[in-house]
């Protein structure tokens, strides 16, 4: 029996950490009746605005339907194509599918994030967009995707799903291009009980768009005006939300310690590829969703972990988007990707693990590497 447990994440603890408050603000919402479209989210949606700084946000169902309803209002369709990383979630490349589009797929760099040379080489007569993924809470290298953009009049969508409060250049993610989208899927940087998402954006036009796009086509007089669908935040997710936006800033700064925790302890291991450290870089203000390390002998360590009671992952199932079978893009050769892909490990990073649940973990990768 191993003595200490070290879960990848604690959903319980969500709840646990401010139970009183939330308990409080959902009996609020449900005695008001005030479920779809009412003050909860109006507030959060303001709340959002003001933390990134951006004209205009909307919370809806989720991050999947974040990207539809932000590709859709910018004109995104059939016979388009959106160059994106392979080394993302499926929902990125599903996006673009599910708006009749053709997802282009390349490389990451280094730190895991898409390759703007790679962008470049993608380019065709058929690009219309470019969907930087905002992975592990660090934010693209954003100039030189936005230069690249600008030069071929292409939009850019953010998927800044792992992104909310990262920043690069003193820019938040998700306030870059034409629009931007978040999950609160419960283990994100900033997550409610359940699925939600939110979209931003600057731009007048795609504000008016996207309001129409989340409620059915309705504008402000409850008018149909055009063709919507149904993707709205529900109230007592906003809600949460509201409480759990209190304490966010102070939960960036505890994710940011123990990322630097976990530097100090690892830096001097051969055979390991750690995430830049914070502060390290001064174009990057990284808030660590995830800490993404690469490893030599990936999955010794990993069972190496799991016998001392420490929780892993490799992300997104352990494939990169090219490597499903049953999406038909297996045709791309993409090495540095695939090569991440059997090098990558998660380590647990949330804000429900003590100091001594970090040093733990470095002990136990250093044991394994022989760095006593």
């Amino acid at each position: 029996m191993v003595a200490r447990q070290v879960p990848f994440f604690n959903y319980r603890a969500l709840f646990e950490s401010q139970e009183k408050q939330i308990t409080d603000a959902v009996v609020d919402v449900m005695r008001r009746g005030a479920y779809i479209l009412q003050q909860d989210l109006a507030e959060f949606e303001r709340r959002l605005r003001e933390f990134l700084g951006v004209k205009y946000a909307f919370g809806v169902a989720d991050g999947t339907n974040a990207l539809i309803i932000a590709l859709r209002a910018a004109g995104i369709g059939t016979g388009d194509e959106v160059i994106v990383p392979s080394h993302t979630y499926v929902a990125s490349a599903a996006s673009i599918h599910f708006v009749g589009a053709t997802p282009v797929l390349v490389e990451c760099r280094d730190d895991h994030l898409i390759d703007p040379a790679g962008v470049r080489r993608a380019i065709t007569a058929r690009t219309r967009a470019i969907m930087p993924v905002q992975l592990n809470g660090r934010t693209a290298a954003m100039d030189e995707i936005m230069a690249i953009a600008a030069e071929h009049g292409l939009k850019v969508i953010e998927d800044a799903a792992q992104g909310l409060g990262s920043r690069f250049r003193g820019r938040f993610a998700g306030t870059f291009g034409a629009a931007g989208t978040f999950s609160f899927y419960p283990a994100k940087l900033l997550g409610c009980f359940g699925d939600g998402g939110g979209v931003v954006t600057n731009d007048d036009a795609m504000g008016e768009q996207l309001a129409l796009l989340r409620d059915h086509g309705r504008d402000a007089r409850g008018e149909v005006v055009a063709w919507g669908t149904n993707s709205r935040l529900d109230n007592l997710q906003a809600a949460i939300l509201n409480i759990k936006f209190q304490s966010f800033a102070a939960d960036l700064d505890r994710r940011r310690w123990l990322a630097a925790i976990y530097d100090e302890g690892l830096r001097d291991v051969s055979g390991l590829l750690l995430p830049p450290a914070p502060g390290s870089d001064p174009d990057h203000h990284d808030v660590y969703q995830n800490y993404e390390i690469e490893a030599e002998r990936r999955d010794e360590l990993k069972k190496h972990l799991e016998d001392r009671g420490v929780r892993t992952i490799i992300q997104f199932g352990a494939r990169a988007v090219h490597q499903y079978e049953g999406l038909g893009l297996t045709h791309y050769r993409l090495p540095r990707t695939e090569l991440l892909y059997r090098r990558a490990l998660l380590l647990p990073m949330n804000t429900s693990l003590s100091d001594d649940d970090v040093q733990y973990v470095v002990d136990c990768i250093r044991g394994f590497y022989g760095c006593h």
